[in-house]
């Protein structure tokens, strides 16, 4: 009898120490920004037809009449106009912002964690959700409002029948020397609302997923593709979690934001003039978008961490 507790106890203790002992690997901000501006990049490239078309939609209102029928005449309207081409009008804008964006929201949000994680180095889903707002405010504020504003402008501009902006440089120039830097950060409370919900959301349905598939194994390696099913269903709880305030965010930025004397005003219009939902106006084009973003940015993100872990060593 006296040997069997002696088996049990020298069977169980690696298993006992193992938990405790096992550490999870932090990220370095600095890691986290190089990485997330190569992930904002590459992405941007793949999903922005879907959304030049979400952007159309929501400025498309009712009462003008709609110029759209829906998302393929949107599509067919633009390449019939344009040509394939006219698909990807303003995306230079994007692009120039999707790269700080993404790695200002990568490089937050593990600075952020790495103060929030316990001493196991775990974080909880309710952490993650600070985190990731923290991460969506900051990323408002130093690039989302401005690089939103210009990609808007440039969107709507042609629409109209003689476009003024020949170029993301000019656009910019003419923006400025009409309106004052003040004119790149129209729209700025309902951004940083969006934004904050929208990275709040995510991480806090990413953190949920990744703790859930690690079980007690923090250093556990996770398949791209289960990453990208993660982030696939984490874009798709902050589209339906807020496309409402992505609506009103968009309306602030257009050419035509002279008619709101505020965020409050925009929605209180919206709602009176076109019905609850408009609200929700390109929310199947912005839910392919934003799937296949948060998707493609966590899978390239994760993959350019791997990388950069092998040779830049910071722990």
């Amino acid at each position: 009898m006296s040997g069997n507790p002696k088996f049990v106890n020298h069977f169980h203790r690696p298993l006992a120490a193992a938990a405790p002992g096992e550490k999870a690997k932090l990220t370095h901000p600095g890691k986290a920004i190089l990485a997330g501006g190569i992930a904002g990049g590459i992405e941007i490239c793949i999903t922005f037809p879907t959304e030049y078309v979400k952007t159309q939609l929501q400025l498309d209102e009712r009462a003008n009449p709609p110029r759209y029928r829906g998302i393929g005449d949107c599509v067919k309207q633009t390449v019939r106009s344009h040509g394939v081409i006219g698909l990807y009008r303003g995306l230079s804008s994007l692009l120039y912002g999707s790269i700080p964006k993404s790695a200002v929201r990568f490089g937050m949000f593990e600075f952020l964690s790495n103060q929030m994680r316990d001493e196991s180095g775990k974080l909880d889903a309710r952490r993650g959700l600070i985190c990731g707002l923290g991460a969506g405010v900051a990323e408002a504020v130093l690039v989302v409002c401005p690089m939103e504003t210009v990609k808007v402008k440039f969107i709507h501009d042609q629409s109209l029948a003689k476009p003024k902006y020949r170029g993301f440089f000019h656009g910019v120039g003419e923006i400025v020397r009409a309106q004052g830097i003040s004119g790149t950060y129209q729209g700025i409370t309902a951004t940083v609302l969006k934004q904050g919900s929208n990275q709040a959301i995510r991480f806090y349905v990413m953190t949920s997923l990744r703790n859930w598939y690690k079980g007690d194994n923090p250093n556990k390696a996770i398949n791209p593709l289960v990453t990208g099913l993660f982030g696939v269903t984490a874009g798709a709880a902050s589209v339906f979690g807020n496309t409402p305030l992505d609506v009103i965010k968009t309306r602030m930025q257009g050419l035509e934001a002279y008619k709101y004397k505020s965020t409050v005003d925009c929605a209180v219009q919206i709602f009176r003039h076109e019905g609850p939902a408009a609200f929700y106006k390109g929310t199947i084009p912005r839910l392919g978008r934003v799937c296949l973003d948060v998707a493609i940015v966590f899978i390239i993100y994760e993959e350019v961490v791997k990388v950069l872990n092998t040779v830049w060593k910071t722990q």
